[in-house]
C-alpha cells in the first residue's frame, strides 16, 4: 500500500467550514505532531510505503491529504473544494502530481468535488457521499471518467460531511457504516450492494471508528469500543487503537490524513 500524508507542521483551526470544527478550540500542537507521527510509524510498521507532500503556512488543512483527490492508476482527479478556505489546497496537489507523471484529470469546476473523503471504492463499485460538501453533480462527472459505477449515497448529519467519516469499506464482503448519516435511500442502497454492512453505534460514529485504514487484516481507528473490537475479531481483524484527538477537532482522524495511492491487488 502506498499512501500520500502532510505534517501538521501548520495544522490549526483557522476557520469554520464543519459541525466539529471551533477556532476557541485549538489542536495542541505538540499533541498533533505526536499523533501524526505515531500513525506514520504504524503504518510502516505494516508495510505501507508514505510519501509525503510539503505543507503550506497558509493551507492548514493539507494534513488531510485525503481530500485532496482521488487517484485512479496514474490518474489523479483533483477535488474542487466547495468552502474557499480550502481552495488554494488545490495547486500544491496538483503540482505534486504532475511532477510526478500523473495525468490530471479535472472534473467540471461547476461541482462540489472534495476526493477520495467522499468517494471510496468497495469492489468493482464506487460509493459516493453527497450534499454536505461534494454535490450529485461530480458523480455524473465520475462516471464519465472512470469505468466503475457510482453509487450516489446522501449524507444527511452535518456531523458527517465526508462519507469517509461514517462508511469504511474493510473488504470484498465487508463495510462498517453509521445509518444515522445517511436518508432511508443510502441505508438501503448500502444494504443492497454491501454483502455484510456492519452498523455502529452513533457513540462510536462521534469517535470517527469508521474514518479508520485497513492494512490487510489490521485496522487502524480512533478509540473502538469493546464491542467492535470483538466484532471485528470474528472477521479475523485486528484493531489498533490510533489516537487522533487533536485532529478529530477539526473533523478528521486515521483516513482524512491518508490519500490512497496504490493498494496491494487482493484488496478492495
Amino acid at each position: 500500500m502506498r499512501v500520500l500524508m502532510c505534517p501538521p507542521t501548520h495544522f490549526r483551526i483557522a476557520y469554520e467550514i464543519n459541525a466539529w470544527m471551533d477556532r476557541r478550540r485549538q489542536p495542541d500542537s505538540r499533541l498533533a505532531q505526536l499523533q501524526w507521527d505515531r500513525l506514520v510509524v504504524t503504518l510502516r510498521s505494516l508495510g505501507a510505503r508514505i510519501e509525503l507532500i510539503q505543507p503550506n503556512p497558509r493551507q492548514p488543512d493539507m494534513v488531510f491529504t485525503a481530500n485532496a483527490g482521488l487517484i485512479r492508476g496514474q490518474r489523479f482527479i483533483p477535488s474542487n473544494f466547495r468552502y474557499q478556505e480550502r481552495r488554494g489546497e488545490r495547486r500544491y496537489f496538483v503540482r505534486y502530481f504532475h511532477q510526478r507523471g500523473y495525468q490530471v484529470t479535472p472534473i467540471s469546476p461547476g461541482s462540489s468535488f472534495e476526493g477520495e473523503g467522499d468517494v471510496l471504492p468497495y469492489r468493482d463499485l464506487l460509493f459516493a457521499g453527497f450534499r454536505q460538501r461534494s454535490d450529485i453533480r461530480s458523480h455524473q462527472g465520475l462516471g464519465q471518467l472512470l469505468p466503475q459505477r457510482v453509487i450516489s449515497l446522501e449524507l444527511v448529519d452535518p456531523k458527517f460531511y465526508h462519507l469517509d467519516t461514517c462508511f469504511l469499506p474493510l473488504d470484498s464482503r465487508s463495510v462498517l457504516f453509521y445509518p444515522g448519516a445517511f436518508d432511508r435511500y443510502g441505508q438501503r442502497a448500502i444494504r443492497e450492494f454491501v454483502a455484510n454492512p456492519i452498523p455502529v453505534t452513533r457513540e462510536e460514529a462521534l469517535r470517527f471508528v469508521c474514518n479508520g485504514v485497513v492494512l490487510r487484516k489490521t485496522i487502524l481507528m480512533n478509540q473502538p469500543s469493546r464491542r467492535l473490537i470483538q466484532l471485528l475479531k470474528q472477521l479475523s481483524y485486528r484493531v489498533q487503537d490510533t489516537p487522533t484527538s487533536e485532529f478529530l477537532k477539526a473533523g478528521g482522524s486515521c483516513k482524512c490524513l491518508v490519500l490512497t495511492l496504490s493498494k496491494p491487488p487482493s484488496s478492495i
